[in-house]
């Protein structure tokens, strides 16, 4: 196998090398609403690899990107806290085989962070990739929760740009008495 970036030999999807000059998280927290967002890349810095989320080689990376980075987070999260949270992906629909964000919930389950798979999809399947503000308020996602009711749930998506997803699903789930703790991203489109 080789590394993803540098194309050298590597047991890794990214070699140590890579993972040590590239993969540096910065992470930042926005409020979008009343909803706090923790997105542990600047986009601009993964965006060739962020890219790759529909392809054979996206399945490596976001698994790759799960545990080595959203794993580490969860468990720091996990360790100050005494009941188990449920994660929720944003719309595990497969698409070329997979769902993206379903390898980020599923890769960072522990014995405290759970991840509730399909339990949060989108009726309207439009794609908001290149879109104004204006055409996703225009054009809502329309989710359905089908979980438990009354829990509390991090919400986990690649990319933040605008945050009205994030803010529609946080509305879906407080309809059914569900606490979105914060969500987690891998970046934030937002320079």
């Amino acid at each position: 196998m080789r590394c993803l970036s540098c194309h050298r030999l590597s047991w890794r999807v990214i070699c140590a090398d890579c993972h040590a000059r590239l993969f540096v998280p910065t992470t930042t927290r926005r409020k979008v609403g009343t909803l706090e967002v923790v997105s542990l890349f600047k986009y601009k810095n993964i965006e060739p690899f962020l890219l790759t989320k529909h392809t054979p080689a996206g399945y490596r990376l976001y698994r790759y990107f799960s545990k080595a980075f959203f794993k580490p987070f969860l468990d720091d999260f996990a360790s100050h806290i005494d009941m188990p949270v449920t994660l929720l992906a944003i719309d595990e629909q497969v698409t070329h085989g997979y769902a993206h964000t379903a390898l980020l919930s599923h890769y960072a389950k522990s014995h405290k962070i759970i991840p509730a798979h399909t339990a949060l999809l989108a009726q309207n399947r439009v794609h908001y990739a290149g879109k104004s503000l204006q055409f996703r308020l225009e054009h809502p996602r329309d989710f359905r929760y089908t979980g438990e009711a009354g829990i509390e749930v991090i919400l986990i998506d690649d990319i933040i740009t605008t945050g009205v997803t994030l803010q529609e699903a946080q509305q879906e789930l407080e309809r059914h008495g569900v606490e979105v703790l914060f969500a987690l991203t891998l970046a934030d489109a937002r320079d």
